[in-house]
């Protein structure tokens, strides 16, 4: 059992951000139009759609979807857990 009265010490902002580094995952929809934001090497796609991207935990977009579903199947290719943003 964990003691409730034991100091804990506080995590660096940087800490923070490699927590789960390389094994968890996000999915986020945009819209089609704003895919060019993402980085220099997005394709450019007709504007109008919803698409998904399956971001790093830092917040790089890895992989970029027609469906929710494909997203969630590409972090199970690349031996990702994906997490709920609220």
């Amino acid at each position: 059992m964990i003691d409730p009265s034991a100091r804990r010490m506080p995590m660096s902002p940087e800490t923070l951000a490699t927590l789960g580094e390389n094994r968890v995952a996000y999915i986020k929809a945009i819209r089609s139009e704003d895919v060019a934001f993402l980085c220099a090497e997005a394709p450019m796609l007709e504007p109008g759609y919803q698409v998904f991207v399956l971001h790093a935990a830092d917040g790089t977009p890895i992989i970029l979807a027609d469906s929710h579903e494909s997203a969630m199947a590409g972090a199970a290719s690349h031996e990702l857990e994906t997490v709920s943003l609220h």
